[in-house]
């Protein structure tokens, strides 16, 4: 033994993952330590320190002590490294073989690993080092793939995969997994959404909660049940964020549904989350009780599909992201400030102001004469709805059948081509796979003849769900008559247009061009589209239905 490593560390390292915990006491950093004090002891070596990391997986090597370990080393001062068996020093075959064989050799450090009788100043004893690492390593591939299917039956029978009961609810004490309403949290939460129904965005939600000195989620959750989260600042205890509040906005938890499987990991050695579309995640509708009703929660969906800049007004657009073009389908942009009078407000079209006339119209209406028409049509479409509500029906059912169905047929059709394509795609791609296999066409052929194939079956793998969608949507619509009637029913006395009202009853409103531009008297055209039931149209053909 050289003077080098009398004087430098004999580093000890143990490391423990909640997996290897699983084998019991003989795994466990406290037999670790005996084992390798007791060796290090035995042989000798000097200065001996011990570098622990409990609880974490081997399968990385980013791991604290470990780290530490390695700064040491590479400043000169660990002469041996010793672990109990090569899986204490990672279960990465690749990147424990280039540690022993190449970043240790490099700082002129031996490493011994003891239950595998590798020592690096022992060529012989490393032969079936690479095999032992290969071992290793399946093993954290295999637990891994365990991990994962015990999740996935988990979130197939609906239970919550979550660890943390999110801020509105509480865990259930009398049964695990079950989520209960935090009644203090609850009214916080609705409050959230009410203030999103009103036109405010998540900013100013944030802006309103901070000034009216609500806790955080984070500091709530310390306070009342003595949880920590890696966002918790105890000198900012309302320290409320736009990003808090969109994401609880977005959050189907909040209607009474699981969204299991919603993340998830590339690999076992790739930690990074990845997001997945809610077409692929597990959904269990009616999981739990609901904070939020599903008519609020449609009004805020939709107030947030028209996300916008925050206005210096300090009054909201209610109308905002709901009334278009009906040339070009572009939003109508508000016009307004405090020099101008109320009554000087006025929508435009956006592609004209940004492109001007030789692209489109202005369509210019101003807000209170719109206000005018939507308030006195809502009033009389609902009175019909509430006074006339067979006739009314039969009505809609009469407006919406023909065209509609037609509508609906020819997206079942487009959606029943697409996915024989698919299907005879995949057996051509199969069909290629084999011959290339067996050598009827070289690869170079496989490869020219199978990428336009693959190309389009991406295309068409992203166009079924949207069809699917769309053609969903669509039956929808033909079976909403009395989704909206019963609103009607519960808006008797309706005085005055809110953005809440607005959003509950209608989809968007199609602002045409006047008859002569510019004139004060020319006749203009509105369009009404009201959610569930489309364009009710004459009011008179509805009264003598």
């Amino acid at each position: 033994m050289n003077q080098s490593n009398q004087v430098r560390i004999t580093a000890l390292y143990c490391r423990l993952s909640q997996d290897d915990g699983l084998d019991g006491e003989s795994n466990s950093i406290q037999n670790q330590k005996k084992i390798l004090e007791q060796y290090a002891i035995n042989h000798h070596f000097p200065n001996p320190q011990f570098y622990v990391d409990d609880g974490y997986s081997g399968a990385s090597f980013n791991r604290p002590d470990f780290q530490r370990m390695m700064a040491d080393m590479e400043d000169g001062k660990i002469g041996i490294i010793i672990t109990k068996d090569l899986s204490r020093l990672g279960r990465n075959q690749l990147h424990t073989g280039l540690y022993i064989e190449e970043r240790f050799p490099q700082f002129g450090v031996r490493y011994i690993a003891i239950n595998d009788n590798v020592d690096t100043e022992n060529a012989e004893s490393n032969d079936l080092m690479p095999f032992k690492n290969l071992f290793n390593e399946w093993f954290v591939r295999d637990t891994s793939r365990k991990i994962r299917a015990v999740q996935r039956a988990k979130a197939q029978r609906g239970e919550r995969l979550g660890t943390r009961a999110p801020y509105g609810y509480k865990k259930d004490g009398e049964a695990k997994g079950r989520l209960i309403v935090d009644k203090e949290a609850a009214a916080v939460v609705r409050r959230i959404f009410a203030l999103c129904a009103a036109g405010n965005g998540p900013s100013q939600i944030a802006r309103i909660l901070k000034s009216e000195r609500v806790l955080c989620p984070a500091m709530y959750a310390y306070r009342r049940f003595g949880t920590t989260h890696m966002g918790l600042d105890l000198d900012k205890p309302y320290n409320w964020n736009s990003d808090t509040v969109a994401s609880m906005l977005e959050n189907e938890l909040y209607i009474g549904n699981t969204v299991n499987m919603r993340y998830s990991t590339r690999s076992y050695k790739d930690k990074r989350k990845v997001e997945h579309p809610r077409e692929e995640c597990m959904v269990v509708e009616g999981s739990h009780e609901a904070i939020i009703d599903r008519e609020t929660w449609d009004i805020v969906q939709r107030v947030r599909q028209h996300k916008r800049r925050r206005t210096n007004m300090d009054e909201q657009n209610k109308y905002s992201g709901l009334v278009v073009c009906a040339d070009c389908g572009a939003t109508m942009v508000l016009h307004r400030s405090h020099t101008m009078k109320p009554t000087q407000n006025n929508f435009t079209c956006r592609t004209y102001k940004r492109f001007g006339k030789e692209v489109c119209a202005a369509h210019y209406i101003r807000e209170c004469v719109l206000d005018e028409i939507v308030l006195e049509d809502i009033r009389q479409v609902t009175a019909l709805a509430r006074e006339q509500t067979q006739a009314f029906a039969a009505y809609i059912c009469d407006r919406q059948s023909a065209e509609l169905r037609r509508e609906i047929r020819r997206q079942e059709l487009e959606l029943s081509a697409m996915q024989k394509r698919s299907a005879e795609l995949e057996a051509i791609f199969k069909r290629l796979y084999e011959d290339s296999v067996l050598g009827r066409i070289t690869v170079e052929q496989f490869q020219s003849l199978s990428a336009s194939y693959v190309a389009e079956q991406e295309q068409i793998k992203t166009a079924i769900p949207e069809k699917e969608r769309a053609a969903t949507k669509l039956k929808a619509t033909v079976s909403g008559t009395d989704n909206f009637i019963s609103k009607a029913k519960r808006y008797t006395d309706i005085s005055e247009l809110t953005p809440e009202l607005l959003r509950l009853f209608i989809e968007k409103i199609v602002v045409h061009e006047k008859d002569v531009k510019w004139s004060k008297h020319a006749r203009q055209t509105v369009e009404i589209h009201y959610t569930d039931i489309g364009v009710v149209g004459s009011l008179a053909t509805v009264k003598s239905a």
